[in-house]
């Protein structure tokens, strides 16, 4: 393959105060064949992710001029592309502020290196979710429970309601609006339109939607949970106290 057949490398967009740490994860994600545009505030951060183009961005919360919450929100207003949250504290209100504002996930520092990369690279895969992937998950049609019909082009559509999902072209609407969802709420929803009126625990959505086993913090799949609800309907989601979520018939 040459040079010019090589696929771009995945960019990241890191914004970090302390230079020391900024320094350091810049060189241990280049070591992994990133490539790593840096900022050293939340002002500078906006500036450069409204300049170019950046697969996952990686953003610490407490940044001057513009904190990381705040800019998120910032970025979520115009893109879904992945963001992954840094907590020095791993304080509760951090974790739960960053998550509502948007991000897809959160590393409390000091952050050991393979932890960070596994973490972008189940991002990244969220990020790329394919049609035949999502197609993959879903069980036989005659298993599934649920309501289908046809698109304009002959594709399956899953309909609950006013809530139409396109599992092959990844395209969700309400109403007939197109609703806008980041990739781990795309996930997410698939993951229940898949299994509907089945109740899915927290580890079972750890381990498919976020795409690794994680016996700690599940607070990532509540959050998420209430930014999906906030898109498709508060009711759409069903919290079964105990046990998990399920998608309502």
């Amino acid at each position: 393959m040459s040079e010019e057949d090589a696929p771009a490398p995945v960019t990241i967009l890191l914004v970090e105060d302390d230079e020391v740490i900024r320094r350091s994860v810049t060189l241990a994600l280049e070591r992994y064949g990133y490539r790593v545009v840096s900022a050293g505030d939340g002002l500078t951060g906006l500036e450069l992710f409204r300049e170019g183009r950046h697969d996952l961005l990686l953003l610490d919360v407490m940044l001057p001029g513009l904190d990381g919450i705040g800019l998120c929100r910032r970025i979520r207003e115009t893109s879904m592309d992945p963001v992954l949250m840094m907590s020095a504290r791993g304080d509760a209100l951090d974790v739960v502020s960053g998550l509502e504002a948007g991000a897809d996930d959160y590393v409390v520092k000091p952050v050991d290196t393979a932890v960070l990369v596994a973490r972008i690279r189940s991002l990244l895969r969220r990020a790329v979710y394919t049609p035949a992937a999502a197609s993959a998950t879903a069980p036989p049609a005659a298993d599934r429970g649920r309501p289908e019909r046809s698109g304009a082009d002959g594709r399956a559509l899953l309909v609950f309601g006013d809530l139409t999902v396109d599992t092959a072209g990844l395209e969700v609407s309400l109403a007939g609006r197109p609703v806008a969802l980041a990739p781990t709420e795309l996930r997410l929803l698939l993951e229940f339109a898949a299994h509907p009126g089945t109740v899915l625990d927290r580890q079972t959505l750890l381990r498919n939607v976020w795409d690794y086993g994680w016996d700690g913090d599940s607070r990532v799949v509540d959050l998420c949970v209430q930014r999906l609800r906030k898109k498709i309907g508060a009711a759409r989601v069903e919290t079964v106290r105990g046990f998990g979520y399920k998608l309502r018939r």
